[in-house]
Formats: C-alpha cells, structure tokens, sequence
C-alpha cells in the first residue's frame, strides 16, 4: 500500500472517529403522556335508586393544539341542580391523531386516575365525588357528583386532573380529591378548569 492510500485511509478512520463521537449515543426521552385535544363531561341525574332521571346532558373543554400545550381551551361553565346527583363519565378525544383517548385510558387503567379537585371539592365543597367504573376499579371515567343541599356559594372551580404511571397503592391516592396527588409520583396528561354554577 503506497503512502498516499495509507495517510487517506488514516484520515478517512480519523474523520469516522469525530464524527461517531459528535453523535449521542442517548435515546430521546419519551413522553408516554396522551395528547388530549377534547374533554366531554355527560351528566346524568339519578334517583336515590340510582335510576336515571330525565335526559343527560354534555359539558366540554377544547383546544385544537391540545389541552395541556394550547394557549386558550375553549370551556364551557357546567352547570348544576342544588341537592341532587348525577352520574359523570369522560370522554378524551385527540382530534390531531382522529383517536379516541378514552378506551386506551381505561385499558391501561392500571397506569391512569383521574382527580377531582378545586374549590368545588375542596376547603368548603359543593359538590363531592365518588369513583364507581366497572369493575370497581379507580379510575374515575366514571363516578358520581352530589350537590349540596345548601351549598356555601353558588360557583366555584372545578378541577379535572388526569394523572399517568402513578403508584396507585401510595396512601390517600385512592381519594378522587387527593391534593397531594404529585406525592404517588407520575405525570399529568390533563389539567383542565371548568367554571361550575349551581342554581
């Protein structure tokens, strides 16, 4: 081999080596979060039977960039009957990917818990919150509101947080309005406000 093929050859493992060494070798983090674009809330009166009364109806928050990354959801102010209860379920849609977010969130129920939480559950509440998805599970696609009979104030904030990968065994994760949900670790997927009157 001639100098020539040899020194180019040197150069050529030489430019190798800076190139291979520029390069990480660490994988990008992913983000295991659920891009949630559009929340619906279905309320259904119940009886003291829990039989349903009347039609259900729908409140809703939006944001086409997606909830937790938008600038401005659009939110609509639910509204309540003093002294009654309703059966709740969630629906969570991302419209970017045209994917129903809710059946994944419940096949992975294990890794997924929603949370009640703002001052229409907490200091002095007006509405309370209590888990009832199949199964029995605690999830929170599903529950019952109560309303006071005479609630303090008339509107309040309603906080609907959505937590992933949480250890759901860490004490007090099981109650829906558990403030110090951060302490049983995992991340937010949704945190949304809704504006709540009841009348």
């Amino acid at each position: 081999m001639n100098t020539n093929n040899k020194l180019y050859l040197i150069a050529l493992a030489v430019a190798s080596f800076a190139f291979s060494s520029c390069t990480s070798e660490d994988p990008v983090p992913e983000n295991d979060g659920e891009l949630i674009t559009d929340v619906t809330l279905t309320f259904q009166e119940i009886d003291a039977n829990g039989n349903a009364v009347g039609a259900s109806f729908d409140f809703s928050a939006s944001d086409s960039e997606g909830i937790e990354i938008g600038s401005a959801p659009e939110v609509e102010t639910i509204k309540l009957t003093k002294g009654k209860s309703y059966e709740m379920s969630i629906d969570v849609y991302n419209s970017v990917a045209g994917e129903d977010i809710t059946e994944e969130i419940r096949a992975e129920e294990d890794e997924h818990q929603f949370y009640f939480l703002g001052s229409a559950f907490v200091g002095t509440p007006i509405l309370s919150y209590s888990y009832d998805d199949e199964g029995g599970v605690i999830l929170g696609l599903k529950g019952v509101i109560t309303v006071e009979e005479t609630p303090a104030l008339n509107n309040a904030n309603f906080q609907l947080l959505l937590r992933h990968a949480l250890d759901k065994n860490y004490p007090g994760a099981d109650n829906p309005n558990f403030q110090n949900y951060a302490q049983a670790g995992g991340e937010t997927d949704l945190d949304i406000t809704f504006p709540v009157v009841v009348e």
